[in-house]
């Protein structure tokens, strides 16, 4: 991990300091699937949900679901000095964010939806994937139709 300092926060209840962890022996058994060793005792992990821009996760330990948001140092530094302030942030477009099938569409025209709000459920490689609003916005107009084929980068949902 270099030479940054990360702190895993789990289920807003825990902190752990993943810099700290040693003697994992961690081994990809298939898609967002891993089998873990730590201290002799192994563990199945499954990557459900991630967002890469948040770095929050929800990972399936042993068929028990955790939500972990990571923080680098320098969100470390500015929540230790207070400077933390709620921020909005506003959607304008929903892609899909890769070929599939749109199985189900979750909101309607004129809808207003918060962050993490389902919007649609889009099935890709026999897997549903249930696209949530990344931010707060009022549907504008939905391009995507159930039952519908769509390609990568398709417009599904416009948002004002």
């Amino acid at each position: 991990m270099n030479d940054q300092h990360f702190k895993a926060i789990v289920n807003e209840q825990f902190d752990i300091d993943l810099n700290s962890i040693g003697g994992l022996d961690i081994v990809s058994v298939g898609p967002k699937q891993f089998h873990i060793l730590k201290d002799h005792k192994a563990f199945l992990a499954e990557l459900v949900t991630h967002d890469a821009v948040t770095r929050q996760f929800e990972i399936k330990i042993n068929g028990n679901l955790y939500q972990i948001r990571l923080e680098d140092q320098y969100d470390q530094l500015v929540k230790k000095l207070g400077l933390t302030t709620k921020k909005t942030h506003k959607v304008k477009d929903i892609k899909a964010p890769m070929p599939g099938l749109v199985l189900s569409i979750q909101v309607e025209v004129g809808q207003t939806v918060q962050k993490g709000d389902p919007l649609l459920i889009l099935e890709a490689m026999k897997m549903e994937n249930v696209l949530k609003s990344p931010g707060e916005g009022t549907v504008k107009t939905i391009h995507a139709q159930q039952g519908a084929a769509v390609e990568k980068g398709y417009l599904l949902i416009e948002m004002a």
